[in-house]
């Protein structure tokens, strides 16, 4: 068996192990509170669960729908612009960097669009504006292509801030007696739940194309996605506000003053950010981090293919096989979060969050400085087991950290300095093994910088 298989099925093996845990602690837990239910407030504990689990009903099903439409384009989207249309590499960057620009821009006004007007209004422009970027995908002409990019990275900006957006009011308005325990559990459940959906969509993805002789397959099965999850939201969904939503008639000529000074919002949000040094350490938290995995989305597949190729293999890497093992080791991080976050003696989320950052350090500058293809491979896959615990012990940090009034301006803001990040980055990409060490390098410093700072300063 080689590397890849083998990696594969140890792969799965955790994670069977770690969902057997998981259902094991459940049922103790589940035992426990039924021996202390003569005790404790039955009906209270009852009523938690029962508003839980239709909250859960409500958002899983479409979260799951809308991450679907991503993750179906995502394997093909490079592909169709360079296999398919014929595009020049520089052409093909310059069309990626143009996606980068625009969710860094929209950034700084989607967020406050949400709060002011509704974050389910925005959960519905997503599926909108998503389905008139895949909808691109269908012309050659460049230019049609190009606005394709610019609505991609709008619904990026989106996708990223107002769902989870509208979860977290929700999720409030049930005012559970445990509830960060509770808002743990939802945002593992909600990294586990989507690396599945992430693995299905791609096989899916690649059994289409295969299907339809076309990659353009992917993008119009997410096109369906956007559908039912457009009209899902329309009939399940409630509107909740940020603290710029006004009701009465006051209010609404108060908030056409506002329109007519449209710098306010984003103005009194940054005022936010800036003036609360959590806040601001979740901001460079989330460049440094975030801003790395996009990088290492870039460099995985040529890194891997220059140890593939020094270990004197002349065979073609399985690309697939490579995603799929990834995205288990994504499943087993978050899996490990809920674990120590959810047990008796939970640790705290600035703890867990340092310790992925060290670890994430660690897994850019070994590949970076040694050429060994299985050490190369594992340091991707643990890795992707740090991003598997690093997306929901972020969400809890930011559902316990920003205020409620602007959370979606908020969440917003703080994927402008990503996105700049990134831009800046892929701006000064240059072909060869010493550039992608030194990115390597670099990412490795800033992950270790923002685990010094978290540790200081978050509190």
């Amino acid at each position: 068996m080689d590397l890849y298989r083998a990696t594969f099925f140890c792969s799965l093996a955790l994670n069977t192990l770690a969902f057997y845990q998981t259902h094991r602690s459940r049922s103790v837990d589940i035992s426990s509170a039924a021996h202390l239910d003569k005790t404790d407030d039955r009906g209270r504990k009852q009523s938690d669960d029962d508003s839980l689990r239709r909250l859960k009903w409500r958002f899983f099903p479409i979260y799951l729908l809308v991450n679907a439409a991503d993750w179906l384009q995502g394997p093909y989207i490079y592909p169709i612009y360079k296999d398919e249309k014929n595009l020049p590499e520089e052409t093909v960057a310059f069309l990626f960097l143009i996606g980068f620009v625009s969710a860094g821009i929209s950034a700084s006004f989607a967020g406050s669009f949400a709060d002011r007007h509704g974050r389910r209004q925005a959960c519905l422009a997503y599926c909108v504006i998503y389905s008139l970027s895949s909808m691109t995908l269908l012309s050659n002409n460049i230019y049609i292509l190009f606005f394709g990019r610019i609505l991609g990275g709008v619904s990026g900006t989106l996708l990223w801030s107002v769902f989870e957006s509208w979860l977290v009011a929700e999720f409030n308005k049930l005012m559970l007696e445990k509830p960060d325990a509770a808002m743990s559990a939802i945002f593992s459940m909600m990294t586990t739940s989507n690396t599945c959906v992430a693995i299905v969509a791609g096989l899916l993805a690649e059994w289409l194309v295969r299907r339809a002789g076309t990659a353009k397959a992917p993008f119009m099965a997410s096109l369906g996605c956007l559908s039912l999850a457009f009209i899902a939201i329309t009939k399940y969904w409630g509107e909740n506000y940020g603290a710029s939503h006004r009701d009465t008639a006051e209010d609404a000529s108060l908030l056409q003053q506002e329109e007519a000074e449209p710098s306010y919002v984003p103005t009194s949000t940054l005022r936010t950010i800036l003036r609360d040094r959590n806040i601001l350490v979740l901001a460079l938290t989330s460049c440094f981090f975030e801003g790395s995995l996009f990088l290492f989305i870039f460099f995985k597949f040529p890194a891997l293919k220059l140890s593939h190729k020094l270990a004197g293999s002349t065979e073609e890497l399985p690309f697939g096989l490579i995603f799929a093992i990834l995205m288990c080791s994504m499943m087993f991080g978050s899996l490990a979060y809920k674990a120590v976050s959810t047990s008796k003696n939970p640790l705290p989320a600035q703890q867990i969050l340092t310790s992925v950052l060290v670890l994430a350090s660690v897994c850019f500058f070994v590949p970076g400085h040694v050429r060994d293809e299985r050490i190369t491979l594992w340091c991707f896959c643990v890795f992707e087991l740090c991003c598997g615990a690093y997306y929901p012990v972020m969400a809890s940090l930011k559902g316990k950290l920003v205020d409620d009034g602007l959370r979606a301006s908020v969440y917003g803001m703080l994927r402008i300095p990503l996105n700049v990040f990134v831009v800046l980055a892929l701006s000064t990409t240059r072909e060869g093994e010493a550039h992608r060490d030194m990115v390597f390098t670099t990412c490795s410093a800033l992950l270790l910088v923002a685990a010094i700072v978290v540790h200081k300063v978050l509190t």
